[in-house]
């Protein structure tokens, strides 16, 4: 089980604890995520760690499909890639109809057709085998049609690209989760129950593989699955972890279009996934954090004293060995849960 960081930087200030970030890397761990929504972005925070460490790889869970152009995120990736000597992890995501059509003003679409070409068209530019062209429903190169010149022409990238950097989308949705094995190299799932990981990704993975056409099957793709993790009293830090989950749960979408709403019920809290949701958008945000279950928190975070995490860690080491999940992207702020993950888990 390969172990990673997430490392957003949500906040009023882009900031980094290059302190824990050096600490983690010397524990061992694999990889830093950085993150973005409609504030920092996560490609300046990836260089800025990138450029302060030496051994880990440095991933974008995730960089938005919205805000930049398929050849713009692979001149990214490629240049990161040759700086850091081959530690950038390519993380790619359609976001969310909210940012995309709000922040970025680009039509949400159709985020799994746009993942499909966008890819293709990356891989193309990393395998620098011809100019690249591509006739799409989201994406033409060149480009044609009201406005264009005419004057555009297929291009090789200048840059020598690696064509094995490593493509991660983020998904929980049985259909991401397809497209993902269709397409990319591994998949991040926001969070997940280890013991229920095979029945909720397995039948999703599987229909993906089998229109693979590249030959990679399961043993060439990683599930990297995120994981909040706090030491301390339960009932005194789950409050943090409940509003996390009471915001996704209840509030990221509309009433009949709320991917993490429909991913709880997967996960088999169906009752309280209508209850949160009901409760958050009638504006009664306590109330739907308070609905929250503590079995929820415990069946995808890790939160709570150090023999209750050190026991519940053995689920994901299971999960692990079964070929499940490749990794955990643990989100944490304290020194001492890096040294007790490592103690364990590596």
């Amino acid at each position: 089980m390969k172990l990673s960081i997430n490392q957003p930087g949500f906040g009023k200030h882009a900031t980094v604890d290059l302190d824990f970030v050096h600490k983690a890397e010397a524990l061992g761990f694999d990889a830093m995520w950085t993150a973005e929504a409609y504030g920092n972005d996560a490609v300046s925070m990836a260089a800025w760690l990138l450029a302060n460490t030496t051994k880990l790889k440095v991933g974008t869970a995730i960089m938005q499909m919205p805000a930049r152009t398929p050849a713009m995120t692979a001149m990214t990736a490629m240049t990161l890639d040759h700086l850091s000597g081959g530690r950038f992890i390519l993380g790619l995501g359609p976001s969310g109809p909210q940012v995309s059509e709000g922040w970025h003003g680009v039509p949400y679409g159709k985020p799994l057709t746009r993942t499909k070409e966008y890819i293709s068209i990356i891989r193309k530019i990393l395998a620098r085998e011809e100019p690249v062209e591509h006739s799409g429903e989201y994406y033409q190169m060149p480009v044609t049609g009201k406005g264009a010149t005419g004057l555009g022409k297929p291009l090789k990238s200048i840059l020598h690209g690696n064509p094995d950097i490593q493509i991660i989308t983020a998904s929980i949705a049985p259909n991401g989760l397809a497209c993902a094995a269709e397409c990319a190299d591994g998949v991040m799932p926001m969070m997940i129950d280890p013991d229920k990981a095979a029945e909720l990704l397995n039948p999703s993975l599987d229909k993906g593989f089998a229109k693979r056409t590249d030959g990679k099957t399961r043993k060439d793709f990683e599930v990297i699955c995120g994981v909040t993790c706090i030491l301390g009293d339960y009932a005194e830090m789950s409050g943090f972890v409940k509003g996390h989950l009471a915001l996704y749960i209840g509030g990221m979408g509309a009433r009949n279009k709320n991917f993490y709403n429909d991913y709880a019920k997967r996960l088999g809290f169906e009752d309280a996934a209508v209850k949160i949701q009901d409760l958050y958008l009638d504006g009664k945000k306590d109330e739907a954090i308070a609905a929250v279950p503590d079995e929820l928190v415990d069946a995808v975070h890790l939160v709570g004293p150090e023999g209750k995490i050190r026991e519940r860690l053995q689920d994901w080491k299971a999960a692990g060995q079964r070929g499940d999940i490749q990794g955990m992207a643990v989100g944490a702020l304290q020194p001492e849960v890096l040294e007790l993950l490592a103690d364990e888990m590596l």
